[in-house]
């Protein structure tokens, strides 16, 4: 592997998951993304996440698409496994399993639905990080699972061995400020926000865990590696420029729009799982303009 997972910096993509028409795992589009992200300087690949529509996907497809990526990476840059659930026991067996079939590190996500009280939540946490052996980032993403990871659950799950950073998604910069007081060497933060990048990295956040990577791997690693080499006005100037493109990529719910940017770029179908269905006539209208002004496609 190019570096110890614990110590990861940089553009991690929270990578699509691509479908054939009738619903199966498009393997030949997963290769054809993964070598994008290798030529461009992505420097990790999260599998399974949000993006990766693993909410809807078995468990033997969730590990054949893991088993895949990391084939096809071959330990030249790290690959991130979700093992998110409401229910810790199918979470705990979700990150057993990729544990085993080689992910270098987990996602773990707040148990959503169920919520939780703080022993609850910190309980679900902890169920995990005991009994496996490689690292885990913790997800906090309330506006998806109804539920935070306060700043004392922070605190307490940050001091177990097994926990290497947060991945932060609240969109609040309050909180993202209340948990860099705890950051550390053993201890990171990366954005979940696409348009909060350089805020979070001005906070002592490492990288981010990235939708808008998919579509622009080579700028999301230039700014973060501008940044984190002391180059501000770069990473700045990158983060303003890509701002309508992140834009457009939320202007419906992850992943429709972005699987809608790989499909007018030619990488996959643009195929989804039920309940996501395809773009609006006008949001996509929409993206395709802001991709052609990208350069990103003709």
């Amino acid at each position: 592997m190019a570096q110890d997972v614990r110590k990861l910096t940089g553009s991690i993509v929270a990578l699509v998951t691509p479908f054939l028409e009738n619903g199966e795992i498009d393997f030949k589009a997963l290769d054809r993304m993964v070598d994008f992200h290798l030529e461009n300087e992505t420097d990790g690949i999260l599998v399974l996440g949000t993006t990766g529509e693993s909410a809807t996907m078995t468990d033997a497809e969730d590990v054949a698409v893991a088993q895949h990526v990391v084939n096809r990476v071959d330990g030249k840059i790290p690959i991130i496994g979700g093992a998110g659930s409401n229910s810790t026991e199918e979470s705990l067996h979700k990150a057993k399993s990729l544990q085993m079939i080689g992910c270098d590190a987990l996602l773990l996500i707040t148990p959503y639905y169920n919520k939780s009280n703080e022993e609850g939540i910190y309980r679900h946490f902890t169920t995990v990080l005991d009994q496996t052996e490689i690292p885990s980032i913790l997800y906090n993403i309330p506006g998806r699972t109804g539920c935070s990871i306060s700043e004392a659950n922070v605190v307490r799950l940050a001091e177990h061995p097994n926990t290497m950073g947060i991945k932060e998604a609240s969109g609040s910069i309050a909180y993202a400020t209340s948990v860099a007081r705890h950051l550390s060497d053993d201890f990171r933060m990366y954005s979940g926000n696409d348009d909060m990048i350089v805020p979070m990295l001005s906070l002592g956040g490492s990288g981010v865990i990235s939708v808008w990577a998919n579509v622009q791997p080579k700028q999301c690693h230039d700014l973060v590696a501008s940044y984190l080499g002391g180059d501000y006005k770069t990473a700045l100037r990158i983060q303003l420029e890509g701002l309508d493109l992140v834009h457009a990529l939320f202007s419906e719910v992850n992943p429709i729009p972005v699987k809608a940017a790989l499909a007018m770029m030619g990488m996959a179908e643009e195929t989804y799982r039920m309940p996501l269905c395809p773009m609006a006539a006008n949001t996509r209208a929409d993206l395709e303009r802001v991709l052609k002004e990208a350069g990103v496609i003709g």
